[in-house]
């Protein structure tokens, strides 16, 4: 068994047994739509890994938060157009491998998390808001400490808004060059 300090991604689907309910086919048709085309395709670009899908969600790992939050922001805005929600939640935490699955407090925070969250959400940890604050452009709403089950000390939560938003390296296909060119002129101050 290994231990180690991981970025963790959880996310569920909301309302998954009311829709199974409704529309069994349908809703399977939605999940593994999601799941073959945006889910796997997004974790395995990330570098993440993928460490289980659990009938409406899955469990990713990742090496760094950035890249986990990246991840979820790709997700989510991939599965825009397909007829089920998600909800997310990323957390930095220890964790222990033993080499079939993953196990550990940070990943039942990240669960919690995701509980919090709004549906196409996703909801993060003081610890993780603290490494991306200044390195990913989304709107982060402080959501304060949340008392959550099984975990003795409350978590500070923020819900993440990134609608709209590019990643670094990323650019919008419908934006275009500038007519004319154009500088900008900013004041320095002379040390």
């Amino acid at each position: 068994m290994e231990k180690r300090l991981a970025a963790i991604l959880i996310s569920d689907i909301v309302g998954y047994t009311k829709l199974m309910e409704a529309d069994t086919e349908g809703t399977v048709a939605a999940w593994s739509e999601a799941r073959d085309n945006v889910v796997e395709p997004q974790v395995e670009a990330a570098n993440g890994r993928l460490v289980k899908f659990m009938g409406d969600g899955f469990l990713a790992e990742f090496s760094t938060v950035q890249t986990a939050l990246e991840c979820a922001i790709k997700i989510q805005n991939g599965v825009k157009s397909n007829s089920l929600k998600f909800r997310m939640g990323v957390h930095l935490g220890d964790i222990i491998d033993d080499g079939k699955d993953i196990y550990g407090e940070g990943i039942n925070i990240a669960a919690r998390l995701e509980g919090i969250a709004e549906p196409e959400g996703i909801c993060i940890s003081g610890d993780v808001y603290n490494q991306v604050r200044n390195r990913i452009p989304a709107e982060y709403e402080d959501i304060g400490p949340q008392e959550v089950k099984n975990v003795a000390e409350p978590i500070q939560a923020y819900a993440v808004r990134f609608e709209n938003m590019a990643l670094v390296g990323e650019q919008h296909s419908d934006a275009k060059p500038a007519d004319k060119p154009s500088i900008a002129v900013l004041p320095f101050n002379n040390m």
